[in-house]
């Protein structure tokens, strides 16, 4: 999708090593790590917390915007997806198990209603 509209989205990562201690790196290491073993070519960002009393700002905010399966808001474990349109819209969310495949005809839906 990235490749088809690379003016119209972008995609983020997030790391964070609230799970499990996946994600114990630095974030150059991280960065790496995504870039190597799953050819990640979107930026990898600084690793941040995205539960709890010190959890980032975006994420709180994400989190309140569109709570996650039956009705929780925390994030349950790393990979979690979140879509936000072009006017700061949280459109959709979806559970680390979701593959980013499964995302394309909900992101086309968003560019073409942009």
């Amino acid at each position: 999708m990235k490749k088809e509209h690379p003016d119209k989205f972008e995609i983020l990562g997030f790391p964070c090593n609230q799970f499990g201690s996946q994600d114990p790196g630095t974030n150059d290491e991280i960065a790496s790590f995504c870039q190597l073993n799953y050819g990640v070519t979107f930026p990898v960002l600084g690793k941040i917390d995205v539960n709890g009393s010190s959890a980032d700002p975006v994420f709180e905010w994400l989190k309140n915007e569109k709570a996650g399966l039956m009705g929780l808001k925390r994030v349950k474990w790393n990979f979690e997806k979140f879509l936000v349109d072009g006017e700061g819209k949280v459109r959709g969310r979806w559970a680390s198990t979701t593959k980013p495949e499964a995302l394309k005809s909900d992101i086309e839906k968003v560019l073409a209603a942009a």
